[in-house]
Order: structure tokens, then sequence, then C-alpha cells
């Protein structure tokens, strides 16, 4: 993505939106096909190379802007790693150690080379290693080892979507109004919701479709900016989608306001990168179901397919846990989350009258600094990872409760 000063928008008249090139201007594509030229050459060779390649293509041009933003998004593409086998901490320690004995060494070329040697030996490398390591690990001189190609469309199409991005890192709410659609159309859509980890609200029925709100970075007051990055990559995964508007509100410079972004389902300026089909990507449930698989509990985890309707709003479960007695409780994971959104979610499920519930709440992903004063029932509030033992407690107790 991009860094806030490659990012570019317009506003006029309380909208806004992101300053999109032609992907399809032959002068662009021309720059975008050298620039990945370059990048292709560069494998293998020092970072610094290559920075000296682009640093004088890119020159003083009217497009230098676009031109870093097109080399940030390449950049993001490349792996640059310490091309010696040999750690150059361990160099250097070793080196500097010898040095302190014949200080200063700077004009004496003998004792260069002998303390070159001397390490070398104890290092059981050449000399040479000892020459060309000692600061290999500098970021300028680590070598371009891997860069995922893509085509000159590809990339412009890229930069487009990286535009939009940006602006969502100063989101204060995006609404979406989902028009009714198959099951599977919604279960696409708050799979996405819920991968990317945002905090949402939703209104409606799958007969009617939903709005929903989601709470962007600009709201939050803890843990923002990995808020913000989660906010911006749902917008790849929201474009794969049908039928949908957004109204995002977005916070202007300090002074300026606010104004809003809109877009919807049929807009033809944006191209997702990602594939249909969007793994799941939260560590805590993967890790729950791994855990529960050797976990010796009468009841049983399966991941949950069903959207529940409440009335005015929705429920989406993580997993259902199902008992040989016939007892069901479906398990949501909450992904960011603040103490009021946490109530808000609770006051849902008791107006729907629903009870077989477990909400579950990773203080990782915490959202405010607001306090929880105690925990709520049928809550679980974990630090690192949603232990098997602990929700079986809190399905005990539920049947305890209910006795």
């Amino acid at each position: 993505m991009l860094t806030a000063d490659l990012s570019q928008s317009w506003v006029r008249g309380g909208r806004t939106g992101p300053r999109y090139i032609d992907a399809g201007d032959a002068g662009y594509l021309q720059d975008a096909a050298e620039l990945i030229r370059l990048f292709s050459e560069h494998e293998g060779r020092p970072h610094k190379e290559l920075d000296g390649a682009l640093a004088e293509y890119v020159g003083v041009g009217t497009d230098y802007k676009i031109l870093r933003g097109l080399i940030k998004l390449l950049m993001d593409r490349c792996t640059f790693e310490t091309a010696i086998e040999t750690d150059p901490a361990e160099i250097r320690r070793i080196l500097f150690l010898k040095a302190r004995s014949i200080h200063p060494v700077v004009s004496d070329e003998a004792a260069r080379v002998s303390l070159v040697s001397e390490t070398a030996r104890e290092l059981g490398c050449a000399p040479e290693v000892v020459s060309q390591g000692l600061y290999a690990d500098l970021p300028e001189n680590q070598k371009l080892v891997e860069f995922e190609r893509l085509t000159e469309r590809e990339l412009l199409d890229l930069y487009n979507l990286a535009q939009a991005q940006a602006l969502l890192y100063h989101c204060v709410a995006m609404r979406l109004m989902v028009l009714p659609q198959s099951s599977e159309g919604y279960r696409e859509l708050f799979n996405a919701i819920k991968t990317y980890r945002l905090i949402h609200t939703i209104k409606g029925n799958s007969r009617a479709g939903y709005e929903i709100r989601l709470d962007g970075p600009v709201s939050m007051f803890h843990r923002s900016q990995k808020y913000g990055v989660q906010m911006a990559v749902f917008l790849p995964a929201l474009l794969l989608l049908t039928n949908w508007r957004m109204r995002a509100e977005i916070a202007l410079k300090p002074g300026a306001g606010r104004a809003f972004f809109e877009m919807d389902s049929e807009q033809r300026q944006l191209r997702s990168h990602y594939f249909p089909a969007m793994p799941y990507q939260n560590p805590v449930i993967e890790r729950l179901a791994e855990k529960w698989a050797e976990f010796d509990s009468p009841w049983t985890l399966e991941p949950a397919s069903e959207i529940m309707d409440l009335g005015e709003s929705a429920f989406i479960p993580d997993y259902v846990l199902s008992h040989p007695a016939g007892r069901q409780v479906h398990l949501e994971i909450l992904g960011f989350w603040t103490p009021q959104h946490l109530h808000e979610r609770l006051k849902e499920l008791e107006r729907a009258g629903i009870s077989n519930f477990i909400l579950a709440a990773w203080e990782e992903l915490r959202g405010s600094r607001d306090p929880l004063a105690r925990t709520p029932p049928r809550t679980i509030v974990f630090k690192r990872n949603l232990d098997p033992v602990v929700v079986e407690l809190m399905l005990n107790e539920m049947i305890d409760e209910e006795a």
C-alpha cells in the first residue's frame, strides 16, 4: 500500500475520492513496464544499485509522485536478504575486538589486511567474506533475492486501488448497503468483514438486505494504525462481491472537516487483486480448532455456516458447539472490539431472546483504553489463546444456570 506522502485525493462539495490514473494510458504503461524491467534486472544485486537505477529513471519529472508510488508498490513485492552465510554482526564483533589492540588502523593498510586475515581464520572463512560481509546486513547492501512479477496493467490497477485504500486510513465510519442476494453472497461478505476483524454492526435480514456499519480507524483511540491497515485490505475483498453500495466518512486535514467517499459494486475504476476464495486469516480461530481436536470433551466444535437474524440485526457466529444431549451453543470470536461495542452486541442478542451463545474477545485486539469494569455474562476475555478448557467451563456454567 501507499504511504501518506504518496497518496492523492480530491475534495469537492462534501465529497472526496482518490485521484486515479488512466490505467490504459500509453505513457503510464510505458513507465510501468520500465520500472518492472529495472526490478527484474536487479534480482541478485544490492539494494543500493536498484535505488540508484530508480533514482536515475525518476529524475525530476512532473510525474515524480506517481512514479514514486509505483516504485513503493513494486518494493512491497520484493524480498531483500543478507547474501552471506557468515553473520555480519559476528564479523564486526570479532574484527572490532581485535582492532582495539592496534588502534588506529585507518591509515595502516598492512594492519587492516592482517586483521581481516585473523578474523577470517577465527570464523573459518575466506578474507573476502570478512571484507564483503562486514556491513552486508545494512539495508542498502542487502540483495534482492526475489521479485514477485506482474504486468504493467496490473501495476497501474494496483496503484489506483492503493490510492483508494489510502483514503480509508482516515475513515471515521463506513456504511454498506447490501441488496438481497444468495446466501453464498452474504456469507462471502460477512466472512470478509470477520476475516479482517472489523468492528461491525449489522441491521436487516436476508430477505430485505442488510445495512452494515464498520467503524473506521479514526473512531478508535488505541491500535488505530493496525486497524487502519485492516480497513484498507478489506477493500479489495469488497470489490469481489456484488450488489452493494458504500459510503465512507473520511476525516480531512485538521480544520477541514469531513467528506464522503462513495462507491458501489457497478464501479469500473478499481480491480481487486484478491482471488475469489478468501482464506480465513484469524490465527485465534485456527488455533482453537486445532486444540479442540486434541481436547477430550463431549462437546464437538464445527465451523458455523448460519447467519442468524435477530429481528433488526444479525449474528454471525464462527463456530457451533454441539453436545450429545442435543444442546447447541454458538461461539463468536470478536475481531477488533471496544467495551461499548461488546455491550451493544450483548444487548442485541438479549432483545432477540438468544441465550445459547458465547462471545470471546481477544485483549490484543481491544481498540479502546476504556475500562471493562467486569466481564459480562456469556463472555470470555482472553490474552493470547482461547483455551478449550475455559470454553468448556463456560458451557458447563450455562448448563448449570438453566438446571
